[in-house]
Order: structure tokens, then sequence, then C-alpha cells
């Protein structure tokens, strides 16, 4: 069967994009999502990303990791999905879609910024090295002195499956702080099983995490990804983080078809 498919990218953060209303694409056959999305022999993605149906929303988002898995959340690929949407003709400038942790809303210009409203937070776990959080997806993060040098694939993959996270395990990020705007960080990503040069929800779990630590009072921060730059802007309500907005660029990269 030869399928089209769609390449974008938010912050360097790529996905293969498939327009699957009419409930086509074979979502239990791991072993293709995995050629897709593999560098060498398909078209390389850190993930695909089904568009389908909805009968309550303007689009529903199915999320594959690179592994083949159905994955939770993934906000870089929620932002350049509603992009697609507006490719498509689905959408203008505004929506709401459903994904697996729920509904958002989310505004794109012709600017290619996104901004998607992720879920509220209201559980944060601080330990003395790292704190944990779900943005969606749950995230390890962990303040670092030297980011530029650190070693995240082999630090991030030791993490992810330390007896800390069990076999789910845990996305992993590892921080250094600017100033009181603006954060650095680096994501290992599960599913991915690497380091990627953007991860969406990982951003927001640092914006949030850096706030609920005391590294800042701030609200509307700079997160800077080794693949550009993202915005996370929140309102705090004693212990509850909400109205959360993820912003960035998501980028159209090209058009294909494939035969699978």
């Amino acid at each position: 069967m030869q399928i089209d498919f769609y390449k974008y990218q938010g912050t360097g953060n790529d996905f293969v994009m498939i327009d699957n209303r009419a409930d086509f694409f074979p979502k239990d056959n791991v072993k293709v999502i995995q050629r897709l999305c593999d560098r060498r022999f398909g078209i390389g993605a850190d993930g695909l990303i089904l568009l389908e149906k909805d009968a309550n929303t303007d689009f529903k988002m199915v999320y594959y990791n690179a592994d083949g898995n159905e994955s939770s959340m993934c906000g870089n690929g929620g932002r350049c999905l509603v992009a697609f949407a507006k490719k498509l003709g689905i959408i203008a400038s505004k929506t709401i879609f459903i994904a697996t942790d729920g509904l958002h809303h989310a505004s794109v210009g012709d600017d290619n910024l996104v901004a998607l409203q992720m879920i509220d937070v209201e559980t944060i776990t601080a330990f003395d090295t790292h704190t944990f959080l779900n943005t969606g997806s749950p995230h390890h993060v962990e303040l670092v002195d030297d980011l530029e040098t650190y070693k995240v694939k082999e630090n991030g993959a030791r993490l992810r499956y330390s007896e800390l996270y069990g076999e789910k395990g845990s996305n992993i990020n590892f921080v250094k702080k600017i100033d009181d705007t603006t954060f650095s960080l680096r994501t290992y990503e599960r599913g991915v099983e690497d380091e990627t040069l953007a991860c969406g929800t990982g951003a927001t779990a640092v914006a949030i995490a850096m706030n609920a630590t005391g590294q800042t009072n701030e609200t509307n921060l700079n997160l800077n990804v080794e693949g550009g730059k993202l915005q996370v802007n929140f309102e705090k309500r004693d212990h509850l983080y909400t109205n959360i907005f993820l912003k960035g660029p998501a980028e159209f990269v090209f058009k294909g078809t494939i035969q699978i």
C-alpha cells in the first residue's frame, strides 16, 4: 500500500504526519511504524502522528514513538499536528482537539508559531537530586552544572531504566539555569531511547519544576533546547499549575509518498 505523508518539525523534534481520517493506517503494525521513523531505512523521525476524526472536537491525535509503540502526550508533536491541521484546511487559527491525555486548546499564527494548552499539573514530587512530575508524559528534571558537555544519552538511559521508574520508565531532563526567566535543557526521551533536539512536555515540566522548587518566581519562561527556543507560561493557584501554554515554531518540511 502506498501512502502520503508529511514531515514536520518543532525546534528539531521531527514527526511523520499522516492524515488518517479515512482510517486506513495499520496502527497495530509496530514494524511499519518503526520503519517509517527509521533515519536510514525510512523517512526518519522522533515519532509518527495520525490525525483522525473525532465526533466532539476538530480532530484526534494518535502518537507513536520511534520504537513503534503508542505513547503518552507529545507537546511538540501536538503543536506540529495543529500546523498540519491548518495546512489540510481542517482549522483556521484556533482549535480544540483530543489526545491521549485529554482536550487541548491551541492557536496557530501565520508566523508558524503554535501555542498549545497543556494539562493542569498539581502533583509535583521534589527530591534532593531531582523533581518528578507528569505534564502529559512523565518527566524527571535534574539540575546540572556542565549541561553543554553532559553525557545526556548515557546518564539519561541509566535513569530511565533505573528502579526509580520501573518498566515504563520516564523521560529525563537535564537543566541549567541561565537567569530567572531562562533555562536551558537537554532531554533523553523514552521510546526514542536517545537525546532529542527538543521535547515539548519536557520543556513544560522544566518550567513548572523550576518554579515549584524556588529556582524562579516567574510564570513566563524561556526554554533553550538543542533545536531552538520554546516558551512556557502558566498560572499558579496554590499548588495547582493551570492555563499552561507551550509556544514555539512548528514547520512543514516536506511531503512525500512511501510504500508500506
